[in-house]
């Protein structure tokens, strides 16, 4: 596949930073001396060591040598032994047809990035020319939206229902074009399609494995596993499942464009934070993964619980005043109000008053336009808190229609 057509202007004309390519490789080979990268020296950093306790009781020690790493420049990438365990993760989990492809035919790569939000503001910043159309499920997350618009292209929104996107809707869409006109310069074909498969936000919706099939149009139970093409980049995170505010999430795709993600990269956060990655990677080979994986069963049965404990308020207090579904995933709840054309006023500036936060159902529209809906997430209230803010949510409705 000739990746070059899809790169945006601004992409395109990266090139290689010269200063980071040498200190990675001297970095790589501790017999070099180092007199190239204006690395600070380590030995006259106040952090010398430093002990976490792990939610089993048992500790993680980073010693003075381990420390003076975690605090100093690292590759782009990421470091390697982190990407070298996310790869094999990826295997386990996806088994991806790529892994065994030359680069230039779309080998799977990896880059570790400062969480997923900012890995699509760069693989946006990598495809998107002004004027370019890109597909996107609707409802959005607003992070999504918010770092699509400013780019200029025209988002095309893709219909959705409880079980994500809706097939034949994007066939619809597609049909505007044909298959020809991939042939043809400047034939404005979409560039890409972004979807959330599992747990989306706001709305809470997992594709089914059927639905991936069809909007793929391969047999496989995830879309990185069906990838024979080399077509599809992956965003992954460790927000919801070890921690937000380290900020450490990883692309998966095509080698081709994942380099020039760290192109990207070199010129704007360098690296990911060197001790989140090392912290993480210190937890994760304490683990294995077998043990990531009975964490995260944990963490997915914790929310679990809460979104019974959120559904459980919403059938008290807002039947018949609203709509909504049962989430498959992820941590929202997506909820239509009955006789309310635009909540924004209801939520931004009553229910504020009121002393309850919710999401008005606009920050997740591509255009901005007036909706019916609210997003609530059911993952950091008690059982006890959602009870009374759906009570306050239900008065206002009644207040409002």
């Amino acid at each position: 596949m000739d990746y070059s057509r899809f790169l945006s202007v601004v992409s395109a004309a990266r090139k290689e930073n010269i200063l980071r390519v040498a200190t990675a490789l001297a970095q790589k080979n501790p017999s070099i001396i180092m007199i190239s990268g204006g690395m600070p020296n380590p030995n006259y950093f106040p952090f010398k060591t430093a002990s976490f306790t792990v939610e089993d009781g048992t500790t993680i020690e980073i010693g003075e040598a381990l420390m003076k790493r975690a605090l100093q420049y690292s590759a782009t990438e990421g470091i390697p032994e982190l990407i070298s365990w996310l790869e094999d993760l990826q295997m386990s989990l996806h088994n991806p047809p790529t892994a065994k492809y030359s680069p230039d035919q779309g080998q799977m790569a990896i880059c570790i990035t400062p969480g997923s939000q900012d890995a699509l503001s760069k693989v946006f910043d990598m495809l998107v020319n002004p004027g370019d159309n890109v597909l996107l499920e609707d409802p959005s997350y607003s992070g999504t939206v918010s770092a699509l618009k400013p780019l200029g292209c025209n988002i095309i929104k893709v219909p959705s229902d409880k079980h994500g996107i809706i097939p034949k809707a994007l066939e619809e869409i597609l049909s505007r074009w044909k298959p020809e006109d991939s042939k043809k310069l400047n034939n404005n074909l979409p560039k890409f399609l972004c979807v959330v498969p599992n747990g989306s936000n706001p709305a809470g919706t997992s594709l089914t494995a059927d639905r991936k099939k069809k909007i793929y149009q391969t047999k496989a139970p995830t879309f990185l596993s069906m990838d024979v093409d080399g077509r599809v980049i992956r965003c992954d995170t460790f927000s919801k499942i070890l921690s937000s505010g380290l900020r450490l999430g990883f692309l998966t795709g095509p080698k081709p464009l994942i380099d020039r993600i760290v192109l990207h990269l070199q010129t704007s956060s360098m690296h990911t934070n060197t001790f989140a990655q090392i912290l993480v990677l210190e937890l994760l080979q304490k683990w294995g993964q077998k043990g990531l994986l009975e964490h995260i069963e944990r963490v997915a049965a914790f929310y679990r619980t809460q979104r019974d404990a959120m559904l459980a308020a919403a059938d008290k207090w807002l039947t018949g005043l609203a709509d909504w579904y049962v989430p498959t995933a992820g941590i929202f709840l997506w909820i239509k109000i009955k006789g309310i054309s635009d909540t924004y006023q209801m939520i931004m500036e009553d229910a504020f008053e009121k002393g309850v936060s919710l999401v008005p159902g606009l920050s997740f529209s591509t255009d901005s336009a007036p909706s019916s809906y609210v997003r609530a997430s059911y993952s950091f209230a008690s059982p006890d808190q959602m009870d009374q803010a759906f009570q306050t949510l239900a008065e206002l409705i009644k207040e409002t229609v």
